[in-house]
This record gives structure tokens, C-alpha cells and sequence, in this order.
């Protein structure tokens, strides 16, 4: 998963969650990508400097953003982290459960034959790769015993 730093030619910046740099690409092309302010598909990628980490708590290493300028990025602190995950335990709650069936129902919300509403359920690493890939947004949510 890649997150990109974008703007629309009114200068409206936001950010896009892919699985790739070619997900990216392949989306712009088709034009699948559009400003969440003004809804125009006419976005770019703005600079940005990279980030990985691997644990949660391992201290990211700078990264260079520009020539010579180096930046650190901080590691979230655990109190955020279980601030996020409880977050999205949350919507998962109020979110219909399809189950198995999770891939296809993303795929039918996203191509508009099935109603647009917040689902979740259970799919692969694999199947969730080929979402993102496809321009379909979906977040794993760690498991809690019961979202109900």
C-alpha cells in the first residue's frame, strides 16, 4: 500500500491510498481518481518523501525530500495507533457483515450494481491486492471477537 500526495487544477491537495505505483497510474488513466472537493479527474502527483516501516515500534530512518535536506518522520505513538484501530472497529460495527461474499459486494458497490453503503467481511491478502488494483478502497480492520 502506497500512500500519494495529490492536487486537482484548482489546486484542492489530498491524499490517495493505492496498491502500487502502477494501481496509481492505471486508475489516472481511466480516470477512476478524482478530487474529493471539486470531483475533477484531472489530478497529479505532488512530491513527497517516502515512508516505511515495518513495526510499530521501530523508529522510521530519515528520508531525503529534497537534495540534501533530509526529514524524520516520528512513529506513531501506541496511544494513537489504538486510537486508529478502535476508530475503525467502530464503523466496522455499524457496517453490514456479507461475509464471505466481501469481494464480490465491493466490487458490485464500486461498479454501481449494488447500492453504496459500508460493508465488511472476509477476504485474502490476495483478494484485497486485487481491490486496490482495481481502484476499489478497503481497509483491513484488526479482529476483535465481536464487532456486533
Amino acid at each position: 500500500m502506497i500512500v500519494l500526495d495529490l492536487v486537482c487544477p484548482q489546486d484542492h491537495r489530498f491524499e490517495g491510498w493505492f496498491g502500487s505505483a502502477s494501481a496509481f497510474d492505471d486508475q489516472l488513466h481511466r480516470r477512476l481518481v478524482s478530487c474529493p472537493v471539486c470531483g475533477a479527474s484531472d489530478v497529479r502527483r505532488m512530491p513527497s518523501a517516502p515512508y516505511v516501516q515495518t513495526r510499530m515500534s521501530e523508529v522510521p530512518h530519515s528520508t531525503t525530500s529534497a537534495p540534501g535536506k533530509a526529514v524524520s518522520v516520528p512513529a506513531p505513538s501506541s496511544d494513537a495507533a489504538a486510537a486508529l484501530v478502535a476508530s475503525l472497529r467502530l464503523m466496522a460495527r455499524g457496517a453490514e457483515d456479507v461475509g464471505e461474499r466481501f469481494p464480490e459486494e465491493a466490487r458490485n458497490i464500486h461498479r454501481g450494481d449494488s447500492e453504496a453503503r459500508s460493508i465488511r467481511g472476509a477476504a485474502s491478502r490476495d483478494e484485497l491486492g486485487e481491490l486496490l488494483a482495481e481502484g476499489i478502497m478497503v481497509l483491513p480492520v484488526p479482529p476483535e471477537e465481536d464487532l456486533h
